[in-house]
């Protein structure tokens, strides 16, 4: 080994400044979305007089395209271009975002900041789980995505409130995206001044890895492997039903009379409970049943999208929202720590981005597939379907996935 690879340690301990900095930065990628999250769809309807919800929800279709495709694109070329550029490139398409949306003067142009915007989530908040799972061991790697997407969950939910606030004082526009253009020059000035490139760790760990390589990584990680192939499309119907969430909560909750304040703490609700959840879970995922996790966080998620439909106070809202929140803490971080369990380094950042393709394609598919239920049979059908299929998605990880499997490599790889 090299003079230069002897020098490079992994671990959350021996590389504690880089990984705080990178969480740090997630938490303000994680902060562009969330300023759009309890507003936009008023915004549709108020400034632009869009009442067709598969118009309204456009937004969120657009943004899960470009996401799912950006992810795609950063895990094919991180091994050959280096994460900190992508990362880089990430938070360029990104700062024009608040300016875009303070000043629309029509829905393209919001549409446009939502393609940027989903640009630079899946650049961005890719790069920096790929650049967190090179740098620690492989027992850290659940409290690292734990950390990792808490940062990111609990930023949204912070911006999702302090938006919906402001919002309900000073009007829709323009102050509740003022943090914005903070939030993003702040997130492209740290990641181009102070990120170091972790792709060396990458290298060293390749050299004494003893996991196989995929054979066709986009086949295996779709479907055709049974424990990567279950979480992807876990982690499909997971942002699925997030999409629908996102675009329908807030109007079904104005057409029950909420007042915007109101929305704004229902919606932040569950994704700082989500957020926040990961701290624990994360963690949970280094030492329990990634397979149980994975289907109990599933089958709660379902359950509790199906009793929105019997919900009726503020109260009642909160509550589930709080649950719904519980359900996808469970399964965000194991997502991302099972998939790198089962793949070789030199694989990891191509099938990181194919299952994350997938997953964040959930977003259109899910504003899709609601806004034609809710634009042709009713408000609360979406709330039906989507939590049977959630329900579905449990089902198959329970039967699907292979625990015993998951043990033995988990063995094998506590090496460091």
């Amino acid at each position: 080994m090299d003079i230069a690879n002897s020098n490079i340690k992994r671990g959350l301990k021996e590389n504690w400044q880089q990984f705080f900095l990178l969480v740090t930065i997630n938490a303000f990628v994680g902060g562009m979305v969330g300023l759009e999250r309890s507003i936009l769809p008023r915004l549709a309807e108020v400034e632009f007089n869009i009442e067709a919800k598969t118009a309204i929800l456009s937004f969120i279709i657009v943004f899960g395209i470009f996401k799912a495709c950006s992810n795609y694109l950063t895990g094919t070329f991180a091994n050959k271009l280096g994460r900190k550029k992508l990362l880089v490139t990430g938070w360029l398409l990104g700062l024009p975002v608040p300016f875009i949306l303070m000043y629309a003067q029509s829905w393209n142009w919001i549409i446009f900041a939502n393609l940027l915007l989903g640009m630079n989530q899946g650049m961005a908040w890719s790069s920096t789980i790929m650049m967190k799972l090179d740098i620690v061991k492989d027992r850290q790697r659940g409290l690292a995505m734990g950390l990792n997407e808490f940062a990111g969950y609990f930023a949204v939910a912070l911006m999702a409130f302090f938006t919906g606030y402001i919002a309900g004082e000073y009007g829709l526009r323009p102050y509740p995206f003022y943090i914005g253009i903070a939030l993003a020059f702040t997130g492209f000035l740290a990641s181009l001044l102070l990120v170091k490139e972790t792709q060396p760790h990458v290298k060293k760990e390749s050299a004494t890895s003893k996991i196989m390589r995929l054979e066709n990584i986009f086949l295996e990680t779709t479907w055709k492997n049974k424990n990567i192939g279950s979480v992807t499309q876990a982690g499909l119907i997971n942002n699925l039903n997030d999409g629908m969430m996102w675009g329908l909560l807030p109007l079904i909750l104005t057409v029950k009379g909420f007042d915007l304040k109101e929305v704004g703490i229902i919606t932040a609700a569950y994704p700082a409970v989500w957020g926040t959840g990961q701290l624990f879970t994360g963690k949970m995922a280094d030492h329990f049943s990634k397979k149980k996790m994975l289907y109990c966080g599933m089958f709660l998620q379902g359950i509790t999208i199906l009793s929105l439909l019997f919900a009726g106070t503020f109260s009642h809202y909160i509550a589930l929202a709080v649950v719904l929140g519980l359900g996808k803490a469970l399964v965000y971080p194991t997502f991302l720590a099972t998939i790198a369990e089962f793949t070789h380094p030199l694989d990891r950042a191509k099938s990181l981005g194919i299952f994350r393709f997938w997953r964040d394609s959930g977003y259109a598919f899910g504003a899709i597939l609601t806004g034609l239920l809710a634009d042709y049979i009713g408000l609360e059908v979406p709330f039906l379907v989507i939590g049977l299929l959630t329900i579905s998605s449990a089902i198959i990880i329970i039967v699907r996935m292979r625990t015993p499997v998951l043990q033995e490599l988990a063995g094998v790889q506590e090496r460091e």
